[in-house]
């Protein structure tokens, strides 16, 4: 990708527009290669990157924020992915229901289809019979929305797909366009300027099978969501000079409508309409001969609300309406992040996803789909394993995951690092028990190019390790139904076999200071180690069975002051000062399990367990828990950079089975693991270096000592720990 950071200009010789032809391969803009698509969805993101990145410095968007700060164009592979395996696999199993005798692979290869990922075969019956609805006809029955549109890739593609579909059936280019227009394809979005691009990349498509769409008058319906400050105070003279029936109602009605779209710039797709709500009745109030002999101030008014109907009775209809398909990628946005109204809309409405916007969508596609309809989507990948969405996924295993590409990091070449994870999948809106989905799981290649050619091997071979063909009703044996779907089937009877871990160990979370700066201390930073400071485990880096013990916490007299302070909170008490196990919340690696000694406290970043039973079970939970088998079960459970105790109290662990050499083992590791801590100055307990306890005599009474002597610390250990950090 070309980023360009020079203000657009009429000049052919400098600026963006020569950059644009010069910078960018000629094939980039070759529509019959879907260049004119990339070109406009680029653009875009380069519209959106300088209001971005000052978005992202904020605490809290503002509503002006979310288009810049939600807005990322999807690569063209997992927009394939997503259209081919819906709107494709609708059409497919259309076909073989009505009686098509070639396989699903060889209908979508003459489609050309590479990306699509044929049934298991154990869901051949099961679909013949169930899965396609009966009324299935005609491509003109096939509705297709993107609710969060963007600049058209996923509508563009859509186009595509339902055009070869048209062909097939006999229809000329010609009419299919103006068809697909009319009937087919539906787009919201709430930024304007997505709007417009969109609205000029679907009509330069069409443009190419049928040159009359412009002058026609023929419109997409795609739309941006309006936001309206009107009220229903001079609706009054609309509805009389309509003549309708039900006055009331109709108030009623067009008083919840401009109710919801006062906040459309925020809320967008995820607004619900009532569906008592009577469109042809409202539509009354539109026609544009009503006010033609009226005149006077209420008239402009009315006038002016007409407008105000005009534009929004379209998208509430759009809104209001079921779909055969739904395709998206959503916007992400943490609910700490949202803005009030969106915040306050989404805790309202969609309580069991509103911890992120992504999440939203999920449940709204299927409610734009209903029971028994195809909805696609790229999302983050979280809501397969937080806790936090656990009332999301109960919701998904009533539906069927028809497959997912699994995509991890680096999805996106223009997201860095380790945070964003991501799975494309498609889902239909029914629950399916015997159904087997097909999982192909990509999180282990590093690039976005590696995931695709990944993917295509997987599509066309039949033995690829990267597919799991999976029976959802696996995940309800699975602690908080996480969407496991590589888990072994030993590992997954464990869970029933077993008890948790949690039965035997209590804790979590620990303490949050609300001021760190205030009540902790590196131990070096301390003049004498007393009772007024204790040990304080943060978590930090990657270590086993010891170590990472530098910050302590002030607790004179008892800890009074920070129990009182309003700021600070207090969590499992009743574990406070005991021995346990510790490790860190946040990595990108691997948990590593520690002991926290006695005396100790611990905070939320150095989540820690307590034996409710007696120490042995401790060294026999230590052990599994550092072992492989718990790490397999672990990774299952949890893709995310988060180690929750709430995973680690569920893993299946009976003390009973753990022989007793473990204890030993365990006892041996945390030694040697506690002399290599002690053997460097970060540890309070240093004494000597390894590398220094063995040269002779006279040269380890070397002369550091006198030359520290005249500085003011007060031990030996911080002396020399100074003197290597600090020159």
């Amino acid at each position: 990708m070309i980023t360009y950071k020079l203000s657009f200009t009429p000049s052919y010789h400098d600026g963006v527009i020569k950059d644009l032809i010069d910078g960018i391969p000629e094939s980039d803009f070759d529509v019959q290669l879907e260049g004119q698509v990339e070109i406009i969805g680029w653009l875009y993101q380069y519209y959106n990157e300088e209001p971005k990145d000052l978005a992202f410095k904020k605490k809290s968007y503002k509503k002006e924020d979310i288009p810049a700060v939600t807005q990322l164009f999807t690569p063209d592979w997992v927009v394939r992915y997503m259209v081919e395996n819906s709107i494709g696999r609708y059409w497919i199993r259309g076909l073989l229901k009505k009686g098509d005798p070639r396989s699903e692979k060889e209908i979508a290869q003459s489609f050309g289809w590479e990306y699509y990922l044929p049934e298991s075969a154990d869901n051949q019956e099961l679909l013949v019979s169930s899965s396609t609805p009966e009324q299935f006809a005609t491509p003109e029955d096939i509705t297709v929305i993107d609710p969060a549109m963007g600049s058209g890739h996923i509508l563009v593609y859509a186009y595509d797909v339902l055009q070869q579909i048209y062909e097939s059936e006999g229809f000329s280019k010609k009419d299919s366009a103006e068809l697909i227009l009319q009937k087919n394809l539906f787009g919201l979005d709430i930024d304007n300027r997505a709007f417009q691009l969109s609205y000029f990349a679907i009509m330069m498509k069409a443009r190419q099978d049928n040159r009359k769409v412009l002058s026609q008058g023929i419109r997409p319906n795609v739309f941006d969501v309006p936001n309206i400050s009107d009220s229903v105070d001079f609706a009054d003279l609309l509805i009389k000079k309509a003549d309708v029936v039900d006055t009331n109602g109709i108030k009623n009605s067009l008083r919840q409508l401009l109710s919801v779209f006062s906040h459309g710039d925020s809320l967008g797709s995820i607004i619900e309409i009532n569906p008592a709500i009577d469109f042809k009745e409202l539509q009354k109030l539109t026609k544009s001969n009503l006010l033609i002999n009226e005149d006077g101030f209420d008239a402009i008014e009315a006038g002016k609300m007409q407008q105000t109907l005009r534009n929004m009775l379209p998208v509430a209809k759009i809104l209001s309406s079921r779909f055969t398909i739904a395709i998206t990628n959503p916007p992400y946005m943490q609910a700490s992040k949202m803005p009030k109204d969106l915040k306050a809309y989404v805790i309202s409405n969609y309580v069991d996803s509103k911890s992120d916007l992504f999440a939203v969508f999920i449940e709204r596609l299927a409610k734009f789909v209903g029971s028994n309809g195809l909805y696609a989507m790229i999302t983050q990948h979280q809501w397969m394993f937080l806790s936090s969405f656990e009332r999301l996924r109960n919701k998904i295993n009533k539906q069927s995951i028809i497959n997912m590409a699994h995509l991890g990091t680096k999805a996106f070449e223009e997201i860095g690092g380790e945070v964003v994870q991501t799975t494309a999948f498609v889902m239909q809106n029914t629950q399916m028990s015997d159904y087997v989905g097909a999982f192909v799981r990509l999180v282990d290649y590093d690039s976005q190019k590696k995931k695709q050619v990944a993917y295509l091997n997987a599509v066309n071979s039949t033995e690829s390790k990267n597919v799991y063909r999976t029976n959802q009703s696996i995940f309800k044996k699975i602690p908080e139904h996480r969407i496991s779907y590589w888990l072994s089937n030993n590992l997954i009877k464990s869970f029933d076999v077993l008890p948790p871990l949690g039965t035997y160990f209590g804790g979590g979370n620990g303490i949050t200071t609300g001021n760190n700066a205030h009540y902790l201390r590196y131990w070096f930073e301390l003049n004498n180690l007393d009772t007024k400071w204790v040990p304080y485990n943060k978590g930090g880096k990657y270590r086993k069975w010891y170590g990472n013990i530098l910050d302590y916490l002030y607790w004179g007299d008892e800890g009074r002051e920070l129990i009182s302070d309003s700021h600070s909170v207090m969590r499992n008490s009743d574990y406070y000062f005991k021995i346990g196990l510790t490790w860190s919340k946040i990595s990108s690696g691997k948990i590593a399990i520690r002991q926290l000694n006695s005396g100790s406290l611990f905070d939320v970043a150095g989540m820690s367990l307590f034996d409710k039973t007696d120490s042995k079970t401790l060294s026999k939970a230590m052990g599994f828990l550092n072992s492989n088998t718990a790490l397999a079960i672990i990774e299952g459970m949890s893709q995310t950079l988060n180690f929750e105790s709430g995973t680690i109290k569920s893993l299946p662990f009976d003390p009973k089975k753990v022989p007793d050499q473990v204890d030993i083992l365990v006892d041996s590791n945390i030694f040697i693991s506690k002399h290599d801590w002690d053997s460097f100055e970060t540890s309070a307990d240093f004494s000597v270096h390894p590398f220094v306890m063995h040269i002779d005599e006279h040269n380890r009474n070397w002369n550091i000592i006198p030359i520290l002597n005249h500085c003011n610390v007060p031990n030996l250990s911080q002396k020399i720990f100074l003197e290597v950090n600090y020159g």
